[in-house]
């Protein structure tokens, strides 16, 4: 998901915007000369992500820092637990180490708290997945941490999938409308999703075909009445109203998908610093 060329191109992005013209804390202080060792540390258990992108950040800046990974993706962590060593001239790891935190920090908490969330539902058959709810020019970096922590991706962008939601079936005048006028224009290789806030619109749309129906905002009775209604004749995707407290109630109804975009949004910054 995260391809090299990628990778770098933000890396360098996030870099400008941070530096600017120059660290003038750290040029004052340190001199290219002086070689510091650091240590990548764990404050909290979790799931450890975004290793890579870290070890990028130091890279760029300059070939002289040595990065020794310790952990790797997907690996759980515990307090105290150092995942890299650094060695190299301390003005760059100074000068890399926010941007480096703030990537792996970010990617960590999203991974552990989907892991979180896919523990939550057990052995039960279903998937949790993300939204498109997710920071602007930073979802390849979210979803990949989603995939990471055990949970699966939902559409990347507008153009995977066609999902018709509340607003479109109110701008086409009905569910039938609104799945009719997509058909005229999807290619063969897409899926229609279909947003449902009730039973009616499930009965309307089920001889329409469409691939995935979303219950949304339904109470437990309603789901479990949807699915029974459905009956493998679409995907069933739950969302709305998901959270670690309620995630496996809804799982036990049936559903095929569950898609949460707390897994992201309310995903708190995992606790990891770098100790000179």
């Amino acid at each position: 998901m995260l391809s090299k060329f990628f990778v770098e191109d933000h890396v360098k992005s996030a870099l400008m915007e941070d530096i600017g013209f120059g660290d003038i804390t750290t040029e004052s202080i340190v001199t290219e000369d002086k070689i510091f060792e650091a240590s990548l540390v764990s404050r909290v258990e979790g799931i450890i992500c975004g290793l890579e992108v870290f070890k990028t950040v130091f890279k760029i800046l300059s070939d002289k820092v040595e990065v020794n990974l310790i952990f790797k993706d997907g690996d759980k962590i515990k307090k105290g637990d150092i995942l890299a060593t650094l060695k190299g001239p301390g003005k760059y790891l100074l000068l890399g180490e926010r941007v480096a935190l703030n990537y792996i920090q970010r990617m960590s908490g999203i991974a552990t708290e989907t892991h979180k969330y896919q523990q939550a539902i057990g052995d039960l058959p279903c998937k949790i997945v993300d939204t498109r709810k997710t920071t602007p020019n930073f979802r390849a970096f979210e979803k990949y941490s989603v995939k990471i922590g055990g949970g699966f991706l939902h559409r990347f962008n507008l153009s995977d999938c066609a999902m018709i939601k509340d607003n479109h079936i109110k701008v086409a005048g009905s569910v039938t409308n609104a799945i009719n006028l997509v058909k005229q224009n999807l290619s063969h290789a897409h899926k229609i999703e279909l947003e449902c806030d009730t039973i009616e619109q499930i009965k309307e749309a089920l001889p329409l075909g469409v691939d995935i129906i979303m219950l949304d905002n339904m109470t437990l009775e309603q789901m479990k009445e949807a699915v029974e209604l459905i009956n493998h004749r679409a995907i069933v995707e739950a969302s709305g109203g998901v959270n670690l407290d309620t995630v496996r109630k809804i799982a036990e109804c049936g559903v095929d998908i569950i898609s949460s975009s707390a897994i992201v949004a309310k995903a708190p910054a995992l606790d990891i610093a770098l100790d000179m």
